[in-house]
């Protein structure tokens, strides 16, 4: 095999989620995190107060993404971390390897009574490109790819809802098929505490968030 198919065979991996046997071991113990969140000045881990509600979603890299929930008025919470995948406990690096099946993702604590259920999906659609399978933007591989992860039974219909929506106005302005994936959360494991909150330690920071231009 030259350089080439390698390199072609290095992206078409980075574009498939690994089987469970070929998933890195992790390990039993939780990475070490931050305790409060940068901005809220919450706990960052449960128990939350009994009013709110979770939900985690994938929108391509998480600093971006957090950022985007952390000031909507109803947000108590926001983390990032790692969902979707086999690997117990990954590391940032074991995740961008490919070989975990995690997704970045943001955890977020919300008071149904301020914010919708429906109006989070709705800032989640428009905030990102729904459509572009095991990427966002420039940013390729398996922990981008787009998805909601849900906490509680009763958020999978608003969910497809919200989904059929959005497509119905993409659709309209010619844009392609929703590639994301909606299912019911698996663990969640914290990133590590440098990530949380990232954009507000590091407000120059990269941020390759960016939404399609279509309103939901």
């Amino acid at each position: 095999m030259d350089l080439f198919q390698k390199m072609n065979q290095r992206m078409a991996d980075k574009l498939q989620i690994p089987a469970a046997e070929d998933c890195l071991p992790g390990r039993a113990d939780a990475i070490a995190t931050a305790p409060k969140h940068h901005v809220l000045e919450t706990d960052l881990k449960p128990p939350f107060a009994p009013q709110l509600q979770t939900v985690i979603v994938g929108m391509g890299c998480f600093w971006g993404a957090e950022k985007r929930f952390w000031s909507v008025p109803g947000v108590a919470v926001t983390a990032v971390g790692y969902c979707g995948g086999i690997t117990p406990n990954p590391t940032y690096e074991e995740v961008c390897s490919g070989k975990t099946g995690h997704n970045e993702v943001v955890l977020i604590a919300f008071d149904p009574a301020v914010l919708s259920l429906e109006a989070l999906f709705a800032l989640f659609w428009e905030s990102h490109n729904p459509t572009q399978g095991m990427r966002q933007g420039n940013d390729v591989g398996t922990q981008y790819r787009s998805g909601i992860y849900l906490t509680d039974a009763a958020q999978m219909e608003p969910a497809q809802a919200s989904k059929q929506r959005y497509q119905q106005q993409l659709s309209a302005a010619g844009e392609g098929d929703i590639t994301t994936e909606i299912c019911m959360a698996g663990e969640f494991y914290y990133a590590e505490a440098y990530h949380q909150q990232y954009l507000s330690k590091n407000p120059n920071g990269y941020c390759g968030l960016g939404g399609t231009g279509v309103c939901y």
